[in-house]
């Protein structure tokens, strides 16, 4: 398909050309693919959100490849730095204090007073950053709501050739969004749980960190929406069997049409979860899906958070 190109290092060249010219391109992450623009064009910005179909309120994630972009338009003190250097490159995105204005960056922070940040821990991601000479906002490149894409193949049955450039790098190794952490505030504050686990920032910064859901009507992060990351099959969790005319993705001892994880792996399962979810709504026909209970721990906390959203009515 021609808006599908293997990332290999000419095809990022062509992908960064595409960004310093106000394009979308569509890179792969450790999480999941995202849709990036150049923080910094208002234009493009602004396509993103009319592509997607996602209401400017809801704010998007700058991604950059080098720690000296950090202090270019956000504060950030010694607790950020100490995060940074822990969890970066990684699945981490910290809520940071703004510096200055600009049109873009307005935008893509949907007027808010701080921005959301991370440092993907991808290749292709980190080489198309750095070729582009500038932060990449990347929310996930899909339709707004939807499921989010785990291959280069979601990215284009969802999106088709709205995007300019989509960059096969294969699958997401993580395959749920990063972590979202404040950390404005005295105390750090998980917006949306994912790919980092509550438990090692725990460990890191030596305190407890509290779990937000947040406004969904007036999100400061992405992902706080009641409803987010949905097939269009009714899903019905937490649960122990199927009932008839269910198909049922299991988990662990829970065998079904599916299984996240035969062995019980929440990471295995974290990385199946979006992709399975595309397969039971292709395949399901007239039955609706329902999943097994998933271990609230770990990454199991961030699996959670995506189906119960998923399954809100």
């Amino acid at each position: 398909m021609k808006s599908i190109y293997e990332a290999k290092e000419d095809n990022i060249a062509k992908a960064a050309q595409v960004i310093k010219d106000g394009g979308l391109v569509a890179m792969p992450t450790e999480t999941v693919y995202g849709l990036g623009a150049n923080v910094y064009d208002a234009q493009a910005v602004a396509r993103i959100f009319e592509v997607k179909r996602r209401p400017t309120f809801d704010p998007l994630i700058s991604h950059i490849a080098d720690f000296d972009a950090l202090p270019e338009y956000v504060e950030a003190d010694q607790r950020v730095w100490a995060l940074a250097r822990r969890f970066w490159p990684g699945p981490l995105t910290m809520v940071l204090k703004r510096r200055g204005s600009h049109a873009g960056v307005d935008l893509a922070c949907s007027g808010l007073p701080t921005a959301t940040v991370r440092m993907p821990d991808h290749p292709v991601a980190a080489a198309l950053i750095r070729q582009s000479g500038v932060p990449i906002v990347a929310p996930s490149a899909n339709l707004f709501k939807s499921v989010s894409p785990t291959t280069a193949q979601h990215v284009y049955d969802g999106l088709g050739d709205q995007v300019d450039m989509i960059l096969d790098g294969g699958s997401c190794p993580v395959g749920v969004e990063s972590t979202i952490l404040d950390v404005t505030g005295m105390t750090a504050v998980i917006l949306r749980a994912g790919g980092t686990t509550r438990e090692d920032i725990e460990d890191f910064l030596g305190e407890k960190v509290l779990l937000s859901h947040g406004e969904p009507d007036r999100p400061s992060a992405p992902g706080q929406l009641l409803r987010h990351y949905a097939p269009g099959h009714r899903l019905r969790i937490n649960a122990e069997k199927p009932q008839e005319n269910e198909f049922y993705i299991g988990f662990g001892t829970r065998d079904g049409d599916l299984n996240l994880s035969p062995s019980g792996d929440l990471r295995e399962a974290a990385a199946n979860l979006f992709a399975f979810l595309r397969q039971a709504d292709a395949t399901a026909g007239e039955r609706t899906l329902a999943m097994a209970p998933i271990p609230e721990y770990g990454i199991g906390l961030a699996i959670n958070d995506r189906i119960r959203r998923a399954s809100h009515d």
